[in-house]
């Protein structure tokens, strides 16, 4: 019969053997993406700021409390009419 020290020994070495097994097997971490690659969405977006027709429209909708589809169907109606509006340069 085996005596309390040594069941503590005997599941102590088994728990070590089970956990360097668990963490042989796990992965690398993913590399972690190029600068380039995440920089350049911000860029683009500092390149060309919105219209003044934009920002209205953007505030009709706030006010009218218009969120998801309906607000972008209502963005993309109001930026038309804008668009159209607009005096074309000759």
């Amino acid at each position: 019969m085996m005596t309390l020290s040594s069941r503590a020994v005997a599941t102590a070495f088994a728990s070590l053997l089970l956990m360097s097994s668990a963490f042989a097997q796990t992965s690398p971490p993913p590399a972690a993406p190029a600068p380039a690659a995440t920089a350049a969405p911000a860029a683009k977006k500092a390149e060309k700021p919105r219209s003044a027709a934009s920002l209205q429209c953007s505030k009709d909708a706030d006010a009218k409390s218009l969120h998801g589809k309906d607000r972008k169907k209502f963005m993309s109606e109001c930026k038309k009419a804008a668009k159209d509006a607009a005096p074309k340069p000759n």
